[in-house]
């Protein structure tokens, strides 16, 4: 029987990498895409207010030799996408060299997301000029959050999809998945992760990040119960034997906060281990981007 290594988060061996921009509820930074390369660790992620104070109002690029002293390359904010909000960016890096930056923005005024993409030669160079729309959603569905990896020679792509029909359920949402050859063009295979009627996890899933081991697939997941729980979601493990078809493990989340959410964890191989990021809740309500080695 093949072994999986699975990494569950552990918040006490943690340290923090990134604070966030403010103190209390509404202020974060978080929502962690990470590329080892070249002996450094590049890492994308979101910062925000609280509503009414600018939300998502910027996306920065850094990069760091240890993995949890940080330097700012660029900073990507949401008037330069045209955007309401920023949400989880993605940093993927292509077998060409090619870097890509692909952001979640809020179409203003509804619920509506979509995923834009930006390319450069490297990551300090992204130009909100060049930027393109790759996953738009449409009047029924908001596209955002997506986890990309490049697997066997094809693109793979898990997205957190929200129904737009009912305003006061837009919150809701279920991980759908699509394949590309070139990471641009996606075809849509249908609902990879869903949630599940009675469980911590059944108002909402979102995959965060995936890992392929042999002949199975392993899936990390924000989860929650309810419309009330929304910023505050839980970290859960799924599995599958494709990418297309995971089911979520145990009955209580894997991985969560003292004091409210543990969310999108990304996990990046480094020398010696695995480097974990993600977005955890502080105890005044702030949540900060913390960091742990495994």
């Amino acid at each position: 029987m093949e072994k999986i290594d699975v990494f569950i988060p552990q918040p006490e061996r943690s340290v923090v990498a990134v604070p966030p921009p403010g103190d209390g509820p509404g202020f974060w930074s978080g929502a962690p895409s990470a590329v080892s390369k070249d002996g450094w660790i590049y890492l994308a992620y979101r910062l925000r207010r609280p509503i009414g104070e600018g939300r998502g109002y910027a996306v920065e690029v850094a990069r760091s030799a240890d993995g949890e002293h940080f330097e700012t390359l660029l900073t990507i904010t949401k008037e330069d996408m045209k955007t309401e909000s920023l949400e989880r960016p993605t940093l993927v890096v292509t077998p060409e060299g090619v870097w890509r930056l692909y952001l979640s923005c809020a179409t203003y005024g509804t619920k509506h997301w979509r995923v834009e993409v930006i390319e450069a030669a490297d990551p300090a160079s992204f130009d909100p000029g060049d930027a393109r729309v790759v996953l738009p959603g449409d009047l029924k569905t908001g596209v955002k959050d997506p986890v990309i990896v490049h697997h066997d020679g094809l693109w793979h792509l898990w997205a957190s999809c929200h129904p737009l029909d009912d305003p006061q359920e837009a919150d809701q949402m279920v991980t759908d998945y699509a394949t590309s050859v070139d990471g641009i063009e996606w075809s849509w295979q249908g609902t990879a992760l869903d949630r599940r009627p009675g469980a911590w996890d059944s108002r909402g899933v979102r995959v965060s990040a995936v890992s392929f081991t042999g002949e199975t697939v392993i899936a990390y997941y924000d989860g929650r119960a309810s419309a009330e729980e929304n910023y505050e979601e839980r970290t859960g493990v799924a599995i599958g034997p494709d990418p297309s078809t995971l089911t979520a493990t145990g009955t209580e989340p894997a991985a969560q906060s003292a004091h409210g959410g543990l969310r999108y964890l990304d996990i990046v191989p480094v020398q010696g281990g695995h480097r974990l990021y993600y977005e955890l809740t502080r105890p005044d309500g702030a949540h900060e981007l913390r960091t742990e080695l495994r």
